[in-house]
């Protein structure tokens, strides 16, 4: 998994430093604060395709196993179109964005109560989904900035489940129709 998921984001780096040398547009490199606090490093690449236009992709992956058998293991990514009601990487903008990976996670508790069953099974699958996003950024500097943006959306979930955290027979194997918050945000960037 981690071998595919590294190939993946050099890809991704690849393809958006190529289009930002063939247009000459400003690029944002950005990392998600609010991500890194669930342990999970993180990186995107945002791109000025137009005066008050951008698209972004970002990416995530939580490869650790802690102690006690905890587990949030995942990767995910991000696409996102941008459009900013000032200027690209200034102020309000409203966004449309898209999701997908995997995961394999038990013995955790979420945050709201959101996935209970998550402390005493384990999970292992796939997600899709999309929606929309809001959000504002702050110039701190000629080359940093800072953003807040928050998204909701839908999710389709296919998941099989276990019977402990790590081990035990499969009990079951299903899907989750999930809507409501897709993204949270506090991202530091640096804009070329």
């Amino acid at each position: 998994m981690a071998k595919n998921v590294t190939y993946r984001l050099r890809l991704l780096i690849v393809a958006m430093l190529v289009a930002v040398s063939a247009n000459a547009q400003q690029l944002g490199l950005k990392t998600n604060l609010l991500y890194w606090a669930t342990t999970t490093p993180n990186v995107g690449l945002e791109l000025q395709t137009g005066r008050k236009h951008s698209v972004q992709a970002f990416y995530g992956i939580n490869p650790w196993k802690f102690n006690d058998n905890k587990s949030i293991r995942h990767w995910m990514v991000q696409p996102e179109y941008r459009y900013w009601f000032c200027q690209t990487f200034n102020g309000w903008f409203l966004g449309v964005h898209a999701m997908g990976g995997q995961f394999n996670a038990g013995g955790i508790e979420l945050p709201f109560g959101m996935f209970k069953e998550f402390k005493d099974h384990r999970y292992e699958g796939w997600f899709v989904g999309g929606g929309l996003t809001a959000g504002y950024q702050w110039p701190l500097s000629k080359h940093w900035n800072l953003e807040t943006s928050l998204g909701v959306g839908y999710d389709y979930i296919h998941y099989k489940k276990f019977e402990c955290k790590t081990c035990g027979n499969k009990k079951g194997e299903g899907h989750h129709n999930y809507v409501g918050p897709t993204k949270a945000a506090v991202e530091l960037i640096y804009v070329f």
